[in-house]
Formats: C-alpha cells, structure tokens, sequence
C-alpha cells in the first residue's frame, strides 16, 4: 500500500536502472567533458559560471519595467510634480513584481533599479553646485551623480530581497509585511548615510490631514501606511479572487479609520492676537545672490537687511506687540559677528532703536581655529544673550567625511572647508517664550527639533539657505522636512531663508504665508506661548522605526528556520 502510494509520487521509487543504461549515462558524460576541453561543447556549458550568475540574477523585461515605473510613479509624488496621491498606489507595481518572482538575486536587482530611478529623478538637483559654482562640466556631473544615488539605492534593494523571502516562506499574505520591512530598510538608510531625504513620507507633507500619524511615529509612520495600502493593491492583484478583494479592502478601511482618528484638530486652529503677551515675528527674506561676482559690496547687502526688516517693522507703527523679533535667515554673506566690532555696532544700534532683538546667522570661532556655523541673539539693548552652534552638517558642503590619509581629501577641504559641529541644544530667550533654532539642513534630522522640544522649546525657528541649490525641487523638498518636525512635536516653526520658500508652519502641518523663490521678501507673524504639551514621538523618539527593525529581523529569522526544518524533515 505505501510502496503504491510513494511509486504515484515519485516515479523512480523501486525502479533500478540497468547497467546498459547506466554506462550509456556515463558515456555521454565523458563525452560531454571532453567536447568542453576540446571546445566543441554547445555555448551554455562553456560560459563561465559568473555569466550564469548574471544572465539568472537579471529581471524579465516586463519586471524591469514594472520596477521602473513604480519609481516614475512615486517620483511624480513628491515636488515639484505634487501628485502626492500616486504615493499610495506607485510602489504597487515594484511589489508585485517583487511577489511573484521565483530567483532571490532578481527581487535586490528590481530594488536597486527602483531606487536608482527614483533617487536620481528626485535628486538631480545636486548637480547644480557642481555645475554652476564647482565649474563641473553638466556631461560629467549627471554621471557622477549616479554613484551616490546607486549607493543609496541598495537600503530599498535590500527591503525588495527581504519581502520576497518572506513571501516565498508564508505565501502571498506575506506581503502585508512589506510594510514593516520597508521601513525597517528606510530607517537603515538614515543610521548609515545620516539621512532619509525623501522617505515615501515625505510625499504627503503639503496635506496635513494625511500626515498627523507623524506625532506618533515621525515620517515613518505615515510611510508605513502608503507601503501598506500598495501591499494590499499588489495582493488583489496576486490573488484575483473576491477574498483579496475584501481582505485589501478591510486593510484600506483600516487605514483611513487610523488616518481619521489621528485628526482630532482642526487645519489651523483660530488664534486671538494678544499684544501684550504674543510675540511679533519679522522674517526677512533679502534673496542674497551666491556668487561673488556681485555688483553690491557686502555693506549694501548689510543696508539691505536692515532696510527689509525696518520696512517690516513699520506695519507695527503704534508697536503694539510689546515682544518683537527680527529674523534674518542663514546666509552667504558669512556674517562674523564676534570678530566683526562695526558688525556688533551696526546691530545694537538698530536693536537700540528699534527696541527690537536680532536672530542672526553668524559665523563664530571654535576651539582650536575652527569655526562653527551658529545662530546669535542679540537683544534690544544690543548685546549678544544668546548662541546655538549648528550641530548636524552638511557632508560635503560644512565637513569632508573622508579620512584624513585618503589622498586627494585635503584638497577637497581647502574647497569645501571645515566646520566644527556644535554640542548643546541652546535656547533663545523670547520674553515669556523660548525658541529652538535650527539651521539648515537640520531641518531634515528629526532629533535635532525633538532635542529642541524636550528642552522646553515653545516655538522652532528654522533659518536656511538654499540658493545654491537654484530653483529647483528641493525647496518644497525641504520645506516638507520642517511640516514634519512640525507635527511630530506639535511645534509651531517659523522658516526663515535666504531666497524662498519660507514660511509660517503651524503645528498640524498647515503651511502658511509662503515667500516667492528668489525674491526679496518680508513676512510677519505671531507667536503665543501654548501649552507645555509633548506628543509620544517628542517623548520616545523612533521607538516605532526600532519596532519595525525586531519584527523585521524576526521575519528573516523565521525564514531561515523554516527553511531548517523544512530541509529536515
């Protein structure tokens, strides 16, 4: 009975091959081997076994473009395209391919192209510094780009390998784990290279309603949510039967009731303006050009923040506000506020005059000749209170993160220069408000603005320069990192740049009042002293990312157990 059984299955069970068939085998083995030595062996047995690695490694056409055209979707979501609702069904097509794959070398290989294409269609826009001031030629800029971007692009590729092994394991149903995975990789991304510019997001920043989950778990909570509505599409679509229909469709519900329920406040909640107590805010916009070949000397462009911000004052003639504050935005000019005394004297005496306090970019010394890239507070009566040296830089453009024996990095420092990062999370004192300044690309660390709010911080300035980026997508790029460091401390931040975009971010993430990209502007805004609320992201951090990283690792380890037992029995 059990030999029946076994003989259905297996149709070599029992039988035995006669020595005739087994020479016969044999022989045509010996001859296979020496047509090979010979070279007379068909093209398949003579390719070396790295081609096959190759030739069984590369997607199908149809899987390359799927891959291809996920990333083309997600890149029309984020600025300047704004179609930020593609988010929500432009990764379906990479999962799917990824899904029903069979090779685990193709799934990293649809992820790599994926990430490359995205990376480098939202990212272009580091070449313009090398091409406009670097002198760098565009033919060679765009190329050199693609280094950086196909190094980034592995973190997605890894997510890819890992959500078709899990899939493999579990079966289709698998694939809701996408979720956890993908943002297990995203938040290895920023732990290696520093950043996660542009995490999926990102791309629901300009829509406050989609992004409140934020003050739970920061960015990565609201990509959870679009990787896991791209999930259940790619399982419909697996699937085809009504079940997936519905079981995507329960998950989809789900994820709106959570959307929902993370929205208990208004866009922008009604304010009455108290003069007595509220702080007045001018933020000056002077659009300095960053080239040096300017006509106007440093003196006039000095006159020309001091006139902006006197013409914004003047909307205040029976000064009102007891509380005022001039902002002038992070600038090319390199302010040298403590080794400059006709600096320190020009700012007291508007200060003095105006009865007004000064929040300004400066460049300060550190220790051992180096320099830090800060922010001075000088009050009304024209004395320096206050200093927040920039902690997060910039690679490449404030430090070389090259080691100092790699040949070639010193020169690389005499163009870039080197600035020392700062240590404290400084406050500026605003009468009955304290602020947190944070500069720049500072604005895309989340831990710099939660660091800020767990010292006490009322309200969050950020001052920023990104004219030598030119009018390109990373203005509204970067403005989506300051509405979530917005609404994941239920902070209010009040954006001040040298050339655009800034602008009033309320703490749900309604963003207010925007300045023109490269034009001389002046905005003026209030602030109150709010409660002394803390939001749970505020409080614990990224522990949402750090679960997303154990339950992914706990998904690779079943996996590797399963296939254990598996082999076993």
């Amino acid at each position: 009975m059990i030999d029946s059984v076994r003989s259905q299955h297996n149709p070599h069970y029992g039988y035995h091959r006669p020595k005739s068939e087994v020479g016969a085998t044999a022989s045509a083995k010996l001859r296979l081997m020496s047509e090979a030595l010979a070279g007379n062996a068909p093209i398949e047995a003579r390719r070396p076994p790295v081609f096959t690695f190759i030739r069984d490694s590369l997607p199908s056409r149809w899987q390359a473009a799927m891959a291809a055209g996920s990333a083309i979707l997600l890149i029309l979501a984020f600025p300047n395209f704004e179609l930020w609702w593609l988010a929500w069904i432009g990764l379906a097509p990479l999962l799917l391919a990824v899904a029903t794959t069979s090779r685990n070398r193709i799934p990293f290989v649809l992820g790599l192209l994926w990430g490359t294409v995205f990376f480098y269609g939202t990212c272009w826009w580091l070449t313009y510094p090398m091409i406009h001031y670097g002198g760098v030629s565009a033919l060679l800029a765009y190329p050199l780009l693609l280094l950086p971007v196909v190094f980034v692009s592995v973190f997605p590729a890894l997510a890819c390998l890992s959500i078709s092994v899990v899939v493999k394991r579990f079966g289709v149903a698998a694939i809701f784990s996408a979720s956890i995975i993908w943002v297990a990789f995203d938040w290895l991304r920023g732990a290696v290279t520093g950043m996660d510019w542009n995490a999926l997001g990102y791309s629901q920043a300009f829509h406050p309603m989609m992004i409140q989950p934020a003050s739970l778990g920061g960015t990565y909570s609201v990509t959870l949510l679009i990787v896991l509505t791209n999930a259940a599409i790619a399982f419909s679509l697996v699937r085809q039967s009504r079940r997936s229909l519905i079981i995507s469709a329960a998950v989809a519900a789900i994820i709106v009731l959570l959307i929902a329920l993370s929205n208990p406040r208004t866009s922008m909640r009604d304010r009455v303006i108290d003069f007595k107590n509220d702080t007045l805010i001018v933020g000056v916009q002077p659009n300095v050009p960053m080239t040096r070949s300017s006509e106007r000397g440093y003196q006039d462009l000095l006159e020309r923040h001091l006139q902006l911000s006197q013409t914004a004052l003047a909307t205040d003639p029976a000064r009102l506000f007891r509380r005022r504050l001039i902002i002038w935005p992070e600038s090319p000019m390199n302010f040298s506020y403590s080794d400059d005394p006709e600096l320190q004297r020009t700012i007291a005496n508007f200060a003095q005059t105006n009865h007004t306090p000064v929040l300004l970019n400066s460049l300060e010394p550190a220790p051992n000749g180096g320099s830090y890239n800060s922010a001075i507070l000088v009050n009304e009566q024209g004395e320096k209170v206050a200093q927040y040296d920039k902690i997060r830089l910039m690679p490449f453009g404030e430090y070389v993160p090259l080691p100092r024996w790699l040949p070639g990095s010193g020169s690389v420092r005499g163009i870039v220069g080197e600035f020392t990062p700062g240590s404290s999370y400084t406050l500026m004192p605003l009468g009955a408000l304290r602020a947190g300044v944070f500069i720049c690309i500072e604005a895309a660390h989340p831990e710099v603005a939660r660091s800020f709010a767990n010292e006490g911080a009322d309200v969050l300035i950020n001052i920023s320069n990104d004219g030598y980026l030119g009018p390109t997508a990373v203005m509204r790029q970067h403005l989506a990192n300051a509405v979530f460091r917005a609404v994941e401390n239920d902070r209010d931040i009040v954006r001040v740049t040298n050339s655009g975009i800034s602008a009033y971010v309320a703490a749900d993430g309604s963003v207010l009042d925007t300045t023109p990209s490269f034009q001389e502007a002046v905005r003026t805004w209030t602030i109150s002293k709010g409660g002394d609320q803390s939001t749970f992201y505020t409080r614990h951090g990224d522990l949402f990312a750090y679960g997303c990283v154990l339950i992914t690792l706990g998904f690779i380890s079943a996996t590797f157990m399963t296939k254990r037992q598996y082999r076993e029995r």
